[in-house]
């Protein structure tokens, strides 16, 4: 098992497992004495390894509860419930919170436990490629407001995060591919040589799985994310301590983890958009709405415009950056063209958490493995990439 540590100071204040099984799992939690569990139904239904994690559950007679993990639910009414649930099963301050599901659960899972008795601990399962390299890992936690993401929430570790890349092998392709997004975002961070090893992988995965017929699409990608286990093992252990060493020297976004936002504002105006006006685009020839990590690749695109811009001078073509961007994801099986016009994103960009003094804190690419933060007004932002 990959123990991979995040520390304020000298003081290890969160681990991260990685191990190919989930049976570890129940090892993880032998140290704590009174464990309750929170699933997304979702994955109780579709995902195999759910079956495992559950009869762990049960050998050590843990109160369960399913939640239903979405944007629509993701607001202070569902940690509410969590919160009634812990106090209806007599949770104390000694209890540990385990959710089980993608970034959503997750987010949810450790709000309410943060609030809940002015805290108790918790700790994550997370059961999606997303969550695996992003959500479940560096303590971020919250829901959202009026359709705003993440607008509600607290920094506060889990106790641990149990990654197994096994549940990923019931994961559909769209979803694993959103998580793609911000494997590929953590690389272009910090590159240590995994960024052009990941495109290497994830476009030979796509490479089979383009164009199969759909009744044999989903057994094809079980299939193969089990044959590429050991690749995307190693790629989710590389993002995950990139993101660690990030969060362990700025663990409450003063400045060197604000890098972790690349693409991210644009990204959030792009979901709430999407939300507001019903907009549905083709993922895998169904219509569909943007999910995050499609969101993700597109605020990608646009953070190397927007850098194109600001070091190289107002350009109407892509530079090579740009383009090799763009045309990365596009060969990983991500849609990264933006349907909405940038002016159409100001206003949500104005009141994104990332705005300060009337400035949001953008993080532009210099090259891949070199980004910086670079403050611009959204009228800036506008007139640059209009």
């Amino acid at each position: 098992m990959d123990e991979i540590l995040i520390r304020s100071g000298e003081k290890v204040v969160s681990r991260v497992f990685v191990d190919a099984g989930i049976e570890a799992l129940e090892s993880c939690i032998d140290a704590f004495p009174h464990v309750y569990a929170v699933m997304d139904a979702n994955v109780a239904m579709n995902c195999p390894v759910a079956m495992q994690v559950a009869q762990i559950m049960n050998r050590r007679n843990v109160p369960g509860k399913l939640v239903e993990a979405s944007e629509q639910t993701k607001t202070m009414d569902t940690v509410m419930e969590i919160c009634t649930w812990l106090l209806d099963n007599g949770a104390d301050r000694d209890a540990l919170v385990l959710a089980i599901g993608g970034g959503i659960t997750s987010d949810m899972v450790g709000f309410a436990s943060s609030i809940y008795k002015r805290g108790v601990r918790f700790a994550y399962v997370p059961t999606t490629l997303l969550a695996q390299v992003d959500a479940a890992v560096g303590g971020k936690t919250g829901v959202n407001l009026d359709k705003y993401k993440n607008i509600l929430g607290v920094i506060r570790q889990p106790e641990f995060t149990y990654i197994c890349p096994q549940v990923l092998e019931s994961l559909p392709h769209r979803d694993f591919i959103s998580g793609a997004a911000e494997m590929l975002k953590t690389f272009i961070i910090r590159d240590q040589g995994y960024y052009q090893r990941a495109v290497a992988v994830l476009s030979e995965m796509k490479k089979g799985y383009a164009g199969l017929p759909e009744e044999s699409a989903d057994e094809y990608w079980s299939d193969c994310i089990a044959a590429y286990s050991q690749e995307l093992t190693d790629l989710i252990a590389a993002a995950v301590r990139v993101k660690a060493g990030v969060v362990t020297r700025d663990q409450h976004e003063r400045g060197e983890r604000r890098k972790l936002n690349l693409g991210h504002t644009f990204a959030h105006a792009i979901e709430t958009i999407a939300q507001r006006s019903d907009y549905v685009h083709s993922v895998d020839g169904v219509q569909a709405c943007i999910a995050h990590g499609e969101a993700v690749a597109m605020g990608l695109v646009l953070a190397a415009r927007l850098s194109d811009r600001v070091f190289h001078g107002d350009m109407d073509t892509p530079t090579a950056l740009e383009a090799k961007v763009s045309a990365d994801l596009s060969d990983c099986g991500l849609c990264p063209d933006c349907p909405f016009p940038v002016d159409e994103m100001a206003e949500i960009m104005s009141k994104d958490k990332k705005a300060e003094g009337g400035r949001v804190h953008f993080v532009l690419i210099r090259e891949i493995g070199d980004v910086v933060l670079y403050d611009l007004t959204v009228e800036e932002v506008c007139r640059l990439l209009a």
